[in-house]
């Protein structure tokens, strides 16, 4: 039943299928070769929509759209500015903490390289700076929110894992500052030998004081998330709707910019991002049902417990499987398809499951800018008005310090599990 379904799932693939479409079809194809009825695939697709867990994704992605939806964007910006816009390369770094402080909002790196990418990529390119090294820098930085907290992929790896939520956030708050520590310093080599120049804040703190004050109440959603998940105030669906409430009260009484109209739009962008996540995890509950009645994980645990003797070979292995997979799926994808066969694996090695979840996003967080199917890469071009070639030129510096990052979480547990 397996081969059938990995066959499937390839061709479907190679023919442009959507991820849930092509998953759901090998799925559908293993049944009918193993003689199972296909009131199995209904019944599969149903199970993981009852996850009370599961009601955190959409309240997270609400939150940071309501919060997104007036003019946080621009108070980030300035505040970014004002912190580092005066070192060399200064519109560049202000991309990189714009990311780590948008990534504690939204979670989501395709928004992430949406909304800074449209407000900087423009500015910078006409302060003098290539489009495909703007590009570079927007869609490598803003992968940092997937490791933010509240980070989206984060959630979905500790429901098919069996990992605590809470303990996943934690651990990722330091890979995704030193992720961000890492691209800020490859920019500002670049800007040197490029001589971009410094965008320093006209007026300084005095001038923007008040934009300051009206950004902090924002920028503390994750300091409230990790505070309430970490002393046990809350579950993680709990925080979730709390952290809605929160924004409609920054929004609408300190910002005062929450209208009916800016309400609905953050709503259905909510159910346009929420219904693409849930298909793709119905979609692969149901071909992780097949794997695990075939007994793949844990076969393949044993195989590699046996043929491969180190556990830094192993890691190894995993991240090569990770880099491969993650240029040729999302990354909500891989996470929910990879996720249950690697911690069988990881537990026949011991490694922990937080080490594991961190590694995992943040290796296939590098896919979001690898063709062929690099998401923030195609966006991030798309605004520069720039070829992928010229982009992908610009990023290889970024992947190597994002390669240097994966290498430290893998084989440094001491920066993940605390």
């Amino acid at each position: 039943m397996t081969a059938p379904l990995l066959w499937v799932f390839l061709l479907l693939l190679a023919l442009s299928v959507p991820v849930a479409h092509a998953l759901l079809g090998a799925a559908a194809v293993a049944l009918w070769f193993d003689g199972k009825p296909m009131a199995v695939l209904a019944q599969r697709l149903y199970t993981p929509t009852q996850s009370f867990p599961m009601l955190a994704i959409p309240f997270f992605i609400l939150a940071g759209n309501l919060m997104m939806s007036g003019r946080f964007g621009e108070y980030l910006v300035n505040v970014a500015r004002l912190l580092v816009g005066r070192f060399k390369g200064g519109l560049g770094q202000v991309s990189i903490l714009g990311s780590v402080m948008f990534g504690g909002v939204s979670g989501s790196a395709v928004a992430d390289a949406t909304a800074l990418g449209n407000a900087l990529i423009p500015v910078q390119k006409k302060a003098g700076y290539p489009g495909g090294f703007a590009a570079a820098i927007n869609s490598s930085s803003s992968t940092i929110a997937v490791l933010i907290p509240p980070s989206i992929p984060l959630i979905l790896y500790g429901l098919v894992s069996n990992t605590s939520v809470v303990d996943l956030f934690v651990a990722g708050i330091l890979p995704g500052l030193l992720l961000g520590l890492g691209i800020f310093t490859m920019v500002w080599f670049v800007a040197l030998r490029k001589n971009l120049p410094r965008a320093p804040l006209e007026g300084g703190f005095k001038a923007f004081r008040g934009q300051v004050f009206v950004a902090v109440p924002a920028l503390l959603m994750p300091v409230f998330v990790i505070g309430t998940l970490r002393f046990g105030v809350a579950t993680p669906t709990e925080v979730s709707v709390m952290a809605v409430a929160y924004a409609l009260l920054v929004s609408g009484l300190i910002y005062r910019d929450l209208t009916f109209g800016s309400l609905w739009r953050a709503s259905v962008d909510t159910a346009m991002m929420t219904g693409a996540v849930m298909i793709i995890i119905m979609a692969s509950s149901t071909v992780q049902w097949v794997l695990t009645a075939e007994r793949v994980p844990q076969e393949l645990a044993v195989w590699v417990a046996a043929t491969i003797q180190e556990p830094w070979m192993v890691i190894l292995a995993l991240n090569l499987v990770m880099l491969i997979v993650g240029a040729f799926l999302d990354l909500p994808a891989a996470v929910l398809l990879l996720g249950p066969i690697f911690v069988t694996i990881g537990q026949a090695i011991g490694l922990d499951p937080v080490q594991l979840g961190l590694m995992m996003v943040v290796n296939l967080s590098i896919g979001l800018y690898t063709p062929p199917v690099g998401t923030t890469l195609f966006i991030s071009s798309a605004i520069a008005q720039v070829g992928i070639g010229e982009v992908i030129r610009a990023l290889l510096p970024f992947y190597a310090v994002a390669l240097a990052v994966l290498f430290l979480i893998s084989f440094l547990p001491a920066l993940t599990i605390y």
